[in-house]
């Protein structure tokens, strides 16, 4: 069966997210199973997903647009088969039907369903982006946006415009871990525990925590940190 966030909930009503399925690394190093080429993958994103977000603003910002090709799916989820009412992300039928959307011109899919299908036809996970494809091997190398960001960061230096340009660099890393440790938890995925919260009681805990964290981040010294976090 078809699967998405919103069926991520406990018996309590909360929202419990799974981890990422797809945790392969592409390598600066030219023998591994997937190395840093110039034009072999591609980035799916949504420009809805903060998380795919923030992986088309690092491939941008470390000049990789020209190694790495991207395209975006529409904003608003759509039926991805007509043949179950599953919901997800889907492509329009052209390039004018939605700005900054396009159809999937590598694959021909016509929705993120589809790409998880064609890497594993026996996949039973969530049809997530962002999606880092290997147009080589035409499979997801990778679904994890924190991962993803630190393979832009490292292993295509050598192809990119900025490859001085380090966005985590090791005097700061532990700073920015520590950072990522409570944004992720009470903000980045604090929001989606709040939209998908099926119960009144997990939707005001939740909440409430964001509300205590974004008055701690109003404070002038905590600052620094959510900045180095981005």
């Amino acid at each position: 069966m078809a699967r998405s966030a919103v069926d991520e909930t406990s018996d309590s009503g909360a929202f419990q997210r799974t981890a990422s399925t797809f945790r392969n690394f592409v390598s600066r190093d030219s023998n591994s199973q997937f190395p840093a080429e110039p034009g072999r993958y591609h980035l799916y994103i949504s420009y809805a997903c903060p998380w795919a977000s923030r992986c088309i603003s690092y491939l941008k910002i470390k000049g990789l647009d020209d190694a790495i090709s991207f395209s975006s799916v529409k904003p608003i989820w759509g039926r991805t088969k007509e043949t179950d009412e599953h919901m997800g992300w889907v492509f329009p039928d052209s390039d004018s039907e939605v700005q900054g959307a396009e159809p999937d011109h590598l694959n021909g899919a016509k929705s993120v369903r589809e790409l998880y299908e064609i890497a594993s036809p026996n996949y039973t996970g969530k049809y997530t982006v962002p999606v880092l494809w290997d147009k080589k091997l035409k499979t997801v190398v990778n679904n994890e946006s924190a991962e993803i960001i630190r393979m832009f960061n490292t292993e295509f230096n050598h192809i990119a415009r900025n490859p001085d340009l380090d966005l985590y660099p090791s005097h700061l890393q532990a700073e920015i871990d520590e950072a990522n440790e409570w944004i992720y938890s009470g903000i980045n995925n604090g929001v989606y525990r709040c939209g998908f919260a099926k119960k009144q009681e997990p939707y005001e805990e939740v909440s409430a925590r964001i509300s205590n964290i974004y008055a701690t981040l109003s404070h002038e010294s905590c600052k620094t940190f959510f900045v180095s976090s981005l």
